[in-house]
């Protein structure tokens, strides 16, 4: 939790330039995610897992682009990328 406040703070402080940053991270990752998962085929479950990827991606841009809060915007870039490697790492094996 500490780890957690004290990336907020950091984030808080300089909220354009990481939000530059996390986009540039969420959107390469959710693309390596789309990648893996597009490399399994293309059945329904895995349809739905690329859907869940793009609405995480989509989802944090979308919060940077309404200029919502900067704990926000840090919650869903934390989400963005956890979803992103959490489907990556169930398509890699």
């Amino acid at each position: 939790m500490r780890l957690y406040k004290n990336l907020l703070a950091d984030f808080e402080e300089m909220t354009m330039g990481y939000s530059a940053i996390g986009i540039i991270a969420s959107s390469c990752l959710g693309s390596i995610a789309a990648m893996f998962i597009l490399m399994n085929g293309h059945s329904l479950v895995n349809m739905i897992q690329l859907f869940v990827v793009v609405i995480a991606c989509m989802g944090f841009n979308t919060t940077i682009l309404a200029q919502l809060k900067s704990k926000i915007i840090f919650n869903s870039l934390l989400l963005s990328l956890l979803i992103s490697l959490i489907f990556i790492v169930i398509n890699l094996f």
